[in-house]
């Protein structure tokens, strides 16, 4: 419902707001336009004309509403509670204001009076989460009770607000005023015991369960089957299972005897503690009490023999649920599919899933899950993919993580063109690739030296705003390094940087040698000094490659200037440092010897030459 009104743009209400201003000469103003009378004016047009009651002749006063007027219109509106939410929701949504917690605990009053209880409710969950988030302290329990003293109530008000809290995830919140409830002499019901009782369970408050239980039982609030089942569920998350079969005793000697919920509750429990013989006993004794196990039970039992490596004995348990005439669902199915592929039996998964399909039952994205993942683990990834094109003819959605997974083995296993080619089918169902995924396939394309593919992929990663990583970048600087195009690797090292991904030693390396393997001697110096500068990388690696460089060439100039100005710079030698200088001098030195030699040998021979010639002569 929707109202007009030119004060759409009122400001929340202050404190001054909240008080009647009084002032002689109001009296001398029309009864429309004395702020006095606004309570009175808004009462009668809401009276007569019940939701379009904005008119021009209360504009003027709307600016002296305040919480005080509020609550007073409210109060006077109590045996019509639509029209009291009528105004209500006016005050909030076509003049956006924000009620106080007094005005919300008339209107909450007014409403379960009128046993409107679910628009009660959703007001009262409403100023539950206002408070929460804006004003914690405030206390809407007193609120509550002090606003008794002057409107309509309803004891079922305060069963309500447990359930609020309860519903709100306040549970500790909802325990508070359950005691206040107590406290002050009233008797909760039991749909907001068990309410509070389920949220203290779900939020692993397992003794204070047992203590409102006792409670409870002081006040004399009587439980029901549903209270049964929960305390079983709150004795069976305790490591003592024991202590279930006195409570079932007691939960008989009160008059209730354990339902299907009760039993398969604790053979659950049983179950999950690994104590099967139990779970089956209780199954046995299902029977003798007249309780028929139903599909949950079965399914129950059949996961707890999976997790001990029975699928065997699970499977024959399928076939006599199917016997006594309960139809197995998908969780079933998926349960005894999963056993089979944790004990690497594909085959067996494989023909259940045939059955499943051929009993009207389609898998679901669960049971693509664990046989792609179980084909996975056995390295037979070709399967896993067949199974996933055959799944998508029986229309099961194939999830992002099962295409995650595929992608990332196929990567693994250095098969990165069928990882390519699966990234496209995720396009077209629909996925959007993460950022990991892309530097997992940059990253295998490099490794097979398919950088033109690589650069690509990366390409689009940027154009889509994703950030490539370290691994990605540095994997594509070394394949082209290892390539001869060092020089595209230096401009990919300079755009990494500059997206904030500074390189590490390797890059640096990879780099650095292949400059040298290309013969750039000056361009791999003035890089080494850049490293050194801007990303303070002080590789002895790097500067050993230039020095062995200088060391097979020979030229003893530069292989000293280069070591002392790396010193000067900060690089610390190593022995492989102090080798190849060694080595250089030596090379330089033989150098040296041989063409003192040789000079030798050629004045000898033009000696020996020049005394032959007479003779030939």
């Amino acid at each position: 419902m929707s109202f007009s009104s030119s004060s759409s743009s009122l400001l929340n209400l202050t404190d001054s707001q909240t008080k009647s201003i009084s002032n002689p000469l109001y009296t001398f103003l029309p009864r429309t336009q004395n702020p006095n009378n606004i309570v009175d004016v808004l009462c009668s047009n809401l009276k007569e004309f019940k939701t379009h009651f904005v008119h021009k002749d209360i504009l003027e006063l709307l600016p002296h509403l305040g919480t005080h007027e509020i609550s007073r219109v409210l109060l006077r509106c109590q045996s019509d509670s639509s029209t009291a939410l009528t105004f209500f929701n006016w005050i909030k949504n076509d003049l956006g204001l924000k009620p106080s917690t007094h005005n919300y605990c008339i209107i909450v009053h007014t409403l379960a009076w009128s046993r409107n209880f679910s628009q009660a409710m959703k007001l009262l969950s409403e100023l539950i989460a206002l408070n929460r988030d804006v004003s914690p302290n405030v206390d809407v329990f007193q609120n509550l009770v002090v606003c008794t003293d002057e409107c309509n109530w309803v004891p079922a008000t305060f069963d309500m607000l447990v359930k609020a809290y309860v519903k709100t995830g306040m549970i500790q919140e909802g325990l508070k005023a359950f005691r206040k409830m107590v406290k002050l002499g009233f008797v909760p019901n039991i749909v907001a015991f068990n309410c509070l009782l389920d949220g203290l369970l779900k939020s692993n408050s397992t003794g204070q369960c047992w203590e409102i239980y006792e409670g409870m039982r002081r006040i004399g609030i009587h439980p029901n089957s549903y209270t049964f089942n929960i305390l079983t569920h709150v004795l069976c998350k305790g490591e003592d299972v024991d202590k279930v079969n006195e409570f079932l005793e007691k939960m008989e000697e009160e008059g209730f005897d354990p339902d299907i919920v009760t039993y398969n509750t604790l053979i659950d429990s049983y179950c999950k503690k690994g104590r099967l013989k139990d779970a089956f006993y209780l199954y046995k004794i299902m029977y003798i009490r007249g309780v028929m196990p139903d599909l949950v039970s079965y399914t129950v039992l059949m996961n707890g023999l999976c997790k001990e490596g029975r699928v065997r004995e699970a499977h024959q348990l399928l076939h006599r649920m199917v016997h006594r005439g309960l139809t197995p669902d998908i969780v079933t199915y998926n349960t005894l599919i999963c056993g089979y592929c944790k004990e690497g039996m594909m085959q067996e998964s494989r023909l259940l899933l045939l059955e499943m399909i051929g009993n009207g039952i389609y898998p679901d994205n669960f049971t693509c899950w664990i046989l792609v993942e179980g084909y996975g683990k056995e390295g037979r990834l070709h399967s896993a993919l067949k199974v996933v094109v055959e799944l998508q003819r029986f229309g099961v959605s194939i999830s992002q993580d099962i295409y995650d997974y595929l992608i990332i083995v196929l990567c693994h296993e250095n098969r990165p063109c069928a990882a390519k080619n699966l990234l496209e089918s995720m396009y077209q169902a629909g996925h959007e690739p993460k950022e990991e995924i892309f530097n997992e396939l940059v990253y295998s394309l490099c490794n097979c030296n398919f950088v033109e593919e690589a650069s690509l992929l990366k390409a689009e990663m940027v154009r889509k705003d994703m950030k490539p990583n370290l691994t990605a970048y540095k994997a594509l600087i070394s394949c082209l390094c290892k390539l001869s195009r060092s020089v595209e690797g230096e401009c990919l090292m300079r755009e990494m940087a500059k997206s904030g991904v500074n390189p590490d030693i390797e890059t640096c390396r990879a780099l650095i040698y292949g400059f040298c393997e290309e013969r750039n001697l000056d361009k791999a110096e003035s890089l080494l000094g850049l490293i050194a500068e801007e990303f303070q990388i002080y590789d002895t690696g790097c500067c050993n490659a230039i020095l062995k460089f200088l060391c097979e060439e020979g030229d003893v100039a530069k292989l000293m200037e280069l070591q002392d100005r790396m010193l000067k710079v900060g690089f610390a030698p190593n022995r492989l440092t102090f080798k190849y200088v060694i080595d250089g001098l030596c090379k330089a030195t033989r150098s040296k010897k041989e063409k003192m030699h040789t000079l030798r040998g050629m004045k000898k021979t033009e000696k020996m030459l020049g005394e032959c010639v007479p003779i030939l002569v």
